[in-house]
């Protein structure tokens, strides 16, 4: 490299280090490419078999590209049994599992951030403690609990078993974001004249807007992706979700068919990838703004 001064040209030595942060950077973009290769290439795979024929995805030779793609295994697996009721079990389940668990959480983050009582240490410590438990340690007594309440096969006792895991967490998250939330500003509405619950609904919840989205997110993935209990509890086909569906038609008695099979996967997973098209820009500052004060 050279530069001109007073007519002169000047060779300019490079800067010490540039080639091996040139190398570093280059490795880290090879490794970042390979790791969206081997993390993206089951969802091609899905996708690739979904339009495949039978006799293509029957072959031995994989094919990375249909030779002849058709919708008609979409189209099967909407025929497929009861595939429109575990569809429709899974919509209400997981919306009614995120709706109660933010009203709930976000009231009880409010308390624990914004109030004084007895008992406040040990009931953040109890929500803690709930995140560390394993879900397979729960599943028995659970599924005991709600067959004592004559709960099972049901959908809603469905729902309130999600609320044990994904309240606390909501909880634990939405306190942080409103603990970040200055108090003064609260002060400032009630000089103001508004009352405690207009504060909440024109300053807090407003404020609280991308926690509520990133929580929201999470309970969501948690709720349709939920596989054990569901399945442990409701043993009726009618009475489950896309996930038990999806093992149910992998592990049919006259055989796997791949192609149904991934369509309806495909089906499964556009819901997700919607929700985070649409709410992609709220997710990274959700998942931040709440970390800055315990």
């Amino acid at each position: 490299m050279s530069v001109e001064t007073g007519g002169r040209r000047r060779a300019v030595a490079p800067r010490p280090g540039a080639g091996r942060k040139k190398a570093k950077k280059a490795a880290w973009n090879t490794l970042g490419i390979l790791v969206f290769v081997v993390m993206g290439f089951p969802v091609y795979w899905m996708l690739n078999t979904s339009l495949k024929r039978l006799n293509e995805w029957q072959n031995y030779t994989p094919h990375f590209i249909p030779e002849h793609p058709t919708l008609k295994n979409f189209s099967g697996a909407f025929q497929a049994s009861n595939f429109g009721i575990d569809l429709w079990n899974s919509v209400v389940i997981t919306l009614g599992a995120v709706v109660v668990s933010l009203i709930v959480g976000f009231f009880g983050a409010l308390a624990i951030a914004r109030f004084h009582f007895a008992g406040k240490k040990v009931i953040i410590f109890t929500v803690l403690l709930v995140q560390m438990v394993p879900l397979i340690v729960l599943v028995i007594p659970v599924t005991q609990t709600l067959q004592n309440l004559n709960m099972t096969d049901t959908l809603y006792g469905i729902i309130l078993t999600y609320l044990v895991f994904s309240v606390p967490y909501t909880v634990w998250t939405l306190r942080g974001f409103i603990t970040n939330i200055p108090r003064e500003l609260d002060e400032a509405a009630m000089v103001d004249g508004c009352s405690r619950w207009q504060t909440f609904f024109r300053v807090i919840l407003p404020l609280t807007g991308p926690g509520l989205v990133a929580t929201s997110v999470y309970g969501f993935i948690q709720a349709w992706n939920e596989f054990i209990l569901i399945t442990t509890i409701n043993h009726d086909p009618r009475k489950q979700n896309m996930m038990a569906w999806l093992v149910q038609t992998a592990t049919g008695s006259r055989g796997t068919d791949w192609g149904v099979l991934m369509a309806g996967a495909t089906i499964t997973s556009i819901p997700v990838v919607i929700l985070f098209l649409a709410i992609q820009k709220n997710i990274a500052t959700g998942l931040t703004a709440g970390a800055v004060k315990g």
